[in-house]
């Protein structure tokens, strides 16, 4: 029988007795205080961390969480929620600015953006802010590295964020067809991102249309959208070089026979129809579509990162809004902890309790923070099991 026992809620008392010697003189000593998460604050490491994955990977509002406490007599109010929830982002953000960094120094990365509603003081309003997400992962060829998203808050979808975001990066870039992305290779040098473009989104104009109207044509592009998903579940798991090969032989002669297809079809249908726009859309991007037929380290979509956008589309559901644009920041880094912790198969509350309470107390420096990131600290403990035991 699977059984449950509520958590519980406890005080911990630190006791510092002084001793001091009547022989001697001025001779009292006393333990030093240890080293809070919040300067006079009751909260420890383990209870804002408890705060952080109840807000960003459970998705409970913080005035959720205040009712909670209450249901175990405890009376917090969410203003002092929220201040537990600022601090404990300042003593995290170096670690998300090294995941950002160690994501960016990937050879293959992908990038998105969503919306992210903020309170707009004054105007009696929201606007609208964006949530970059830079993740990448390449277990699906093999790669080296670990799987990991990194989230970075801007006030508006303006194309020079990602361009600041990605200021030096030279590698792969698989993106969506949004056209900020096409400022990164704007009077293109050698050492300029290559952009691959995304195939699921192609495929969702058409299945929309087909669910509207019920398009044979509409239907015919998903037929032969399908034989290129067909092929790549096959590949995934391989080597680069071994997908490159079988795309080359099997897919490429569907993709030229589809863009001949669809070039046809084009010419006879009426150019204001959603469809017509449909096709334009593919044809446009063309040169990045094709592109993962001649390196296996891509991918026919960008779903890795769009499948990182959903927690933060259920945070935002549940949520409604930050409450400044301070908000919308301490939601990027606390999201890209809790993601690559989850990416990585390690316990987000056990692992942020242990990274505050090593940072807190001065266990680890800003030069050695690589020692916290998910993955170091998953190999750690692997090596101290088997020991321990």
């Amino acid at each position: 029988m699977l059984d449950y026992v509520p958590a519980q809620v406890r005080v911990r008392v630190i006791r510092r007795p002084r001793y001091g010697c009547r022989a001697c003189e001025e001779a009292v000593v006393q333990a030093p205080a240890p080293e809070r998460p919040i300067d006079g604050g009751m909260a420890t490491e383990a209870l804002l961390a408890h705060v952080l994955v109840n807000k960003y990977a459970d998705h409970l509002p913080l005035y959720r969480q205040a009712q909670i406490f209450g249901r175990q007599g405890v009376t917090l109010d969410r203003s002092t929620l929220c201040n537990w929830v600022g601090r404990a982002c300042w003593w995290l953000a170096p670690l998300h600015e090294l995941v950002l960094s160690t994501v960016l120094a990937s050879p293959k990365v992908f990038a998105d953006d969503t919306t992210l509603p903020v309170l707009d003081p004054g105007r009696g309003r929201t606007k609208t802010g964006r949530l970059w997400c830079y993740a990448v992962d390449n277990r699906p060829w093999c790669g080296p590295g670990y799987p990991a998203a990194a989230y970075v808050y801007s006030e508006d979808r303006k194309g020079e964020h990602p361009q600041t975001h990605l200021r030096g990066f030279r590698g792969l870039l698989q993106v969506d067809g949004y056209a900020g992305f096409g400022g990164l290779i704007t009077g293109k040098t050698d050492d300029a991102p290559q952009l691959a473009f995304c195939w699921a989104h192609v495929r969702r104009k058409f299945y929309d249309i087909h669910i509207a109207t019920k398009s044979p044509l509409a239907e015919e592009a998903l037929r032969r959208i399908a034989e290129l998903y067909t092929i790549e579940a096959e590949l995934r798991g391989l080597h680069a070089e071994r997908r490159r090969s079988v795309r080359q032989q099997r897919s490429r002669s569907l993709v030229e026979a589809m863009r001949v297809w669809l070039t046809e079809q084009l010419e006879r249908i009426s150019g204001r129809s959603t469809l017509a726009q449909a096709m334009r859309y593919a044809l446009n991007h063309w040169n990045g579509l094709i592109l993962y037929l001649d390196d296996g380290r891509l991918e026919l979509d960008t779903n890795t990162v769009e499948r990182a956008m959903r927690p933060v589309a259920l945070g935002r559901k549940n949520a409604l809004f930050a409450g400044a644009d301070t908000g919308g920041r301490h939601w990027a880094i606390v999201a890209t902890l809790i993601q690559t912790a989850k990416l990585n198969d390690v316990d987000p509350l056990a692992w942020l309790t242990d990274v505050l309470e090593r940072i807190v107390a001065g266990h680890t420096k800003r030069n050695n923070l690589a020692s916290l990131l998910p993955w170091n600290c998953k190999a750690a403990k692997a090596v101290e099991a088997p020991s321990s035991a």
